[in-house]
């Protein structure tokens, strides 16, 4: 049997059609036949419905700290993230931590730090990205004559003069 499938509410669902099982005196078999769900949950929910009744068996909210930013406020993130770092008022398209760290707190006057807005992104299904390490002044055409004539020449000559 594998990990429960559904959502939070189907799951809580079936967690408490077998508590109402169990307090009308089915077995745990019959709890099992009926619901499809393995025994080992089937005898962890009855010992919670023994201790804290049915409202033992409802989904808890998450633990921890709630987020900062709403869901709302993560939508229109991510419209602006969409819309680019130059429509936001930087210089370049790259989008930063310490950039996007500034556009949060002055749209929705929240704090992050520029590490953790990483994390943001990464839930919000974005990539990072690293900029082309380039001279601004770089000649194309003699990079690309350069690789095809000269490199091959000065790699010749490294293997010609090299003792085995």
């Amino acid at each position: 049997m594998n990990r429960t499938l559904g959502s939070k509410a189907e799951q809580e669902a079936r967690r408490l059609a077998a508590g109402r099982l169990l307090l009308a005196g089915k077995r745990n078999a019959e709890v099992v036949r009926a619901l499809d769900v393995a025994p080992s949950s089937v005898t962890r929910w009855k010992k919670i419905v023994r201790r804290q009744g049915l409202d033992g068996l409802r989904t808890k909210p998450p633990p921890g700290r709630p987020p900062k930013l709403s869901r709302r406020q993560r939508k229109t993130l991510v419209r602006i993230l969409l819309r680019g770092a130059l429509a936001a008022g930087f210089s370049s398209e790259l989008w930063t931590g310490r950039r996007l760290a500034q556009v949060i707190q002055t749209t929705f006057g929240v704090e992050y730090h520029p590490n953790h807005v990483l994390k943001i992104l990464h839930q919000l299904n974005f990539t990072s990205q690293k900029p082309l390490r380039r001279a601004r002044q770089q000649d194309r055409n003699g990079l690309e004559r350069w690789r095809a004539v000269e490199w091959p020449r000065i790699k010749k000559g490294r293997l010609a003069g090299a003792s085995l």
